[in-house]
């Protein structure tokens, strides 16, 4: 079974004071099939809250983690913030980790297997499989995520069942060799119809657990970037 030595977990957060201490000892306590590492590498994306503060005392706690830590100095959105942590990762692979409690990293290791098999080299998790627990919320979102994913398989010719999941497993050579512009949630469209693109790439899907969260809660994504979703699954779709 090929291994690798290392696997860069890359954290967009905004406004995530309250619980990034909680998903950070998530992420600290998962052990990784075969020993591999984890570097982490979060990016702080001009939150109003002290996000900042929660973190470095984190760190300071916690000096036995590899924690690399970026600031950016404006808002710029999820999307910016992922091409920041993409950017610096040095891990062989790399997985996209929301700074929220909704994905579970226990479920690493579930990503993994078809790596660590020799069959993938990118592997998405889905919301919309398996027998894990889901938590029940909102029929439209679900409505929506599945016509947004449908929509992407018309123009990549792939057949996920979960387009826009947070939990993307990349060969991270493969991922840094993208350009990737979107700097928003259009991210999960325009990432997928670029990566399908690749030459005899690899991609695998399995399913996950999620434990979603309300507005109230601190979700953030709404009807808006559903229709940038929509216009980047078009504009990536046919080449851009």
């Amino acid at each position: 079974m090929p291994i690798f030595s290392k696997l860069s977990i890359i954290i967009p957060a905004y406004n995530e004071e309250r619980t990034i201490h909680l998903i950070l000892d998530k992420v600290r306590d998962v052990q990784l099939t075969g020993g591999i590492e984890k570097e982490l590498i979060i990016v702080n994306d001009c939150s109003s809250d002290d996000t900042e503060g929660a973190i470095q005392r984190y760190r300071a706690a916690n000096p036995e983690l590899n924690i690399q830590y970026h600031a950016h100095p404006v808002n710029q959105g999820k999307g910016a913030a992922l091409h920041t942590g993409i950017s610096k990762a040095i891990g062989e692979y790399l997985i996209i980790q929301d700074a929220d409690l909704e994905y579970d990293p226990e479920e690493y290791n579930d990503l993994l297997k078809p790596v660590l098999s020799g069959f993938a080299d990118v592997v998405y998790g889905s919301r919309f499989q398996g027998s894990k627990p889901h938590r029940i919320l909102f029929f439209w979102h679900t409505l929506g995520n599945k016509f947004l994913t449908t929509l992407s398989n018309i123009f990549t010719n792939l057949n996920l069942t979960d387009m826009e999941t947070c939990y993307k497993l990349f060969r991270t050579d493969l991922i840094q060799g993208l350009k990737l512009t979107e700097k928003r949630f259009g991210f999960e469209p325009e990432v997928t119809a670029k990566i399908s693109r690749i030459k005899d790439v690899r991609i695998y899907e399995v399913g996950i657990s999620y434990y979603g969260r309300t507005y109230e809660e601190g979700k953030k994504i709404g009807w808006k970037d559903g229709v940038r979703a929509i216009y980047c699954i078009v504009k990536f779709g046919l080449g851009a």
